[in-house]
């Protein structure tokens, strides 16, 4: 496509049900049509049909030649998007992933263009995308534009933003619902379209890593889509962006972590090859390593450069929004990306949004921050990073043990379990006796998850202060066991005045 051509389809809204699925034909929107650019000014387009046409039928063979399918008898069966086969989930994301791919290959734009719509489907948008592309970077009257409110005129809302290089302006009806989209209809399909939804943005990275995804095309579109729907009014385009984008984010995290290790094992073999070689002319070996090297270099700085901008246009805008299941993607990605790449987010400049979340007042919130920490505590090799956040928030992860959500409890314990085993002097001893008490809730889980940080921190440590004979090692250890057990109880009906 030629810039200053402009590509209209319609996004018509998919039925999707267990039986199968049905168009529905969304009329042409009348929201007002944007104008190509040219040179910085803004020019009527003409013969709006027969580029829209062309667009469209460009659009339909590369769909068609990846998702129409053949019966026996040589009937094709009409092409579906791939919104819908990625929500049917009756193909394995990789090689849907790798046809696109080869779309993008043949037409960048078009192929673009279906990607730009499958995420504004995943929203369940009803409405009409319409792309220009966009030239003049100057140009203050387009820039102002870039909004979005309620057309009178046409009773549509519409949405104006840049996802460069194109112009996206998404129409759909005023009474689009909040409570009626992919991402939060209840039953077993639409959870299993999340999961596919979820593992086609984290394929799309592994898929187009070894071509593609250093375009400086590709992923500025992307990242320009996710991050101007994300600052929507409306839930729907906010929570589905938001989860591409994070899921995205952890993508390029895997990624950048394994250029990490690429690069320091070039670098090993850089200089083995180098001490082999001393005194002797450099050969073409050395100086393909050299370019391989610089090579892993740049692309890790490219990774690096696309995780900045979708944490600044995503993560931060988002971590505290109005909706909890938008905050609790936000801090449980935050916690995976810690756990991944320690070197990078494990640091207090990150850690503090965790401990911020750790007073939401949402428990699913609450819940995650918990289970995130979970994760990182538990990797001994780099809980010395946390001492800060540990000093900092150890106050508040134990009184969380008294918390109004069951299941919030139940995480806090099981935390406060593990700061104990792998962080030395994280729990005093007077939070740790207060916790002990925690056995006799009456909340089963709480009291085993309490009775095993009982078990870990008071007997086995006793015992191990303790030395058994061979002959009767195994009777005493029991009967140590049972002595501690009972002391334990004792001093609890004395604290309690039972």
């Amino acid at each position: 496509m030629s810039p200053g051509e402009r590509c209209q389809f319609n996004d018509v809204r998919k039925d999707c049900g267990e039986n199968g699925i049905q168009d529905e034909v969304v009329p042409e929107s009348t929201a007002p049509n944007g104008n190509c650019l040219r040179n910085g000014n803004t020019e009527v387009f003409k013969g709006k049909r027969k580029v829209r046409e062309q667009c469209e039928n460009r659009r339909r063979n590369s769909s068609s030649s990846r998702w129409s399918r053949q019966l026996q008898n040589g009937e094709v069966v009409e092409a579906v998007t791939l919104f819908e086969v990625v929500s049917m989930g009756k193909r394995a994301m990789q090689p849907v992933v790798d046809d696109w791919i080869e779309a993008y290959k043949k037409d960048r734009d078009v192929a673009l263009l279906d990607l730009i719509n499958f995420f504004i489907q995943c929203s369940g948008c009803q409405g009409m995308v319409t792309a220009e592309m966009f030239q003049s970077l100057q140009n203050c009257e387009v820039m102002h534009k870039m909004t979005e409110k309620f057309d009178e005129e046409t009773g549509l809302q519409y949405k104006r933003f840049m996802a460069y290089p194109w112009i996206l302006t998404v129409t759909w009806p005023v009474d689009m619902g909040n409570e009626d989209y992919p991402l939060i209809k209840p039953g077993s399909y639409w959870k299993k379209f999340r999961t596919n939804f979820c593992e086609f943005t984290a394929v799309l990275v592994q898929q187009c890593q070894c071509s593609i995804l250093y375009d400086c095309y590709l992923m500025d579109t992307i990242i320009s889509l996710l991050t101007g729907l994300a600052d929507s009014m409306v839930r729907a385009f906010r929570h589905t962006s938001t989860l591409a984008a994070l899921k995205l984010l952890t993508a390029l995290v895997n990624l950048n972590l394994n250029l990490e290790v690429s690069k320091d094992n070039l670098e090993r073999l850089y200089e083995v090859e180098k001490k082999r070689i001393v005194g002797k002319k450099i050969n073409s070996r050395l100086d393909q390593l050299e370019r391989k090297k610089r090579e892993y270099e740049q692309k890790s700085l490219e990774v690096e450069n696309m995780m900045n901008a979708i944490f600044k246009g995503s993560f931060l805008p988002r971590y505290r929004d109005i909706i909890p299941e938008i905050r609790a993607i936000c801090i449980e990605e935050m916690g995976n990306w810690m756990r991944i790449y320690p070197d990078t987010f494990l640091n207090d400049s990150y850690l503090k949004y965790l401990g911020w979340m750790l007073y939401d007042k949402h428990p699913e919130v609450r819940l995650k921050c918990l289970q995130a920490l979970q994760g990182i505590y538990r990797q001994k090799e780099v809980v010395c990073k946390m001492d800060l956040f540990t000093s900092r928030f150890k106050d508040r992860i134990v009184s969380m043990a008294l918390d109004r959500d069951h299941e919030v409890t139940v995480q806090a314990m099981k935390l406060l379990m593990v700061m104990s085993q792998n962080c030395d002097d994280a729990l005093s001893s007077e939070d740790c006796e207060n916790l002990y008490q925690f056995v006799y809730s009456t909340h089963r889980p709480l009291a085993v998850a309490a009775g095993e940080l009982l078990y870990k921190r008071l007997i086995i440590q006793e015992i191990e202060t303790e030395s058994f004979t061979k002959t009767n090692g195994k009777q005493e250890l029991i009967t140590s066991q049972l002595k501690t057990l009972i002391v334990f109880f004792l001093e609890s009906e004395t604290a309690c005045g039972i």
